[in-house]
């Protein structure tokens, strides 16, 4: 059986409200604090959660498409706090790799609600503790 999960794209931001409104008018959608975390806004419309927008104040804008440039970008997949290990050992056992940032305490074997992979093809994807009622279960 797997974990319920959803997916929520985050775009780093140095003035993520702005960034957040920006979406949420583009995309008659509204914008405001993910419960239970004071980092990411999510941009939500009419058939749910649309964007997420986290705070970064030593955000550069992208080089795009010249490589050399950070990460901009990565998907983060929103799970049940009770059900993040459980979500983990599935991402592990279908070839995810987990990856510490050297400033989240993470190298020292924390075990935080967030947790960093690389999937198979190297792209950066977390796993984020949420909870229960905002992980939605009946989506296929």
């Amino acid at each position: 059986m797997t974990v319920p999960k959803t997916t929520v794209l985050v775009l780093d931001s140095a003035e993520p409200e702005l960034l957040a409104r920006f979406y949420a008018e583009l995309l008659g959608a509204t914008a405001g604090p993910a419960p239970g975390d004071g980092e990411l806004l999510l941009v939500t419309g009419r058939g749910g959660l649309v964007l997420g927008v986290r705070r970064d104040p030593d955000h550069a804008p992208p080089s795009w498409p010249l490589p050399e440039g950070s990460q901009q970008a990565h998907l983060c997949i929103l799970v049940d706090e009770k059900s993040l290990d459980e979500a983990e050992r599935e991402a592990v056992t279908l070839g995810a790799r987990p990856v510490a940032a050297e400033d989240d305490g993470s190298l020292q074997g924390s075990r935080t609600t967030l947790r960093r992979y690389a999937d198979p093809a190297g792209h950066a994807f977390a796993l984020t503790a949420i909870r229960e009622d905002i992980v939605p279960g009946d989506t296929p």
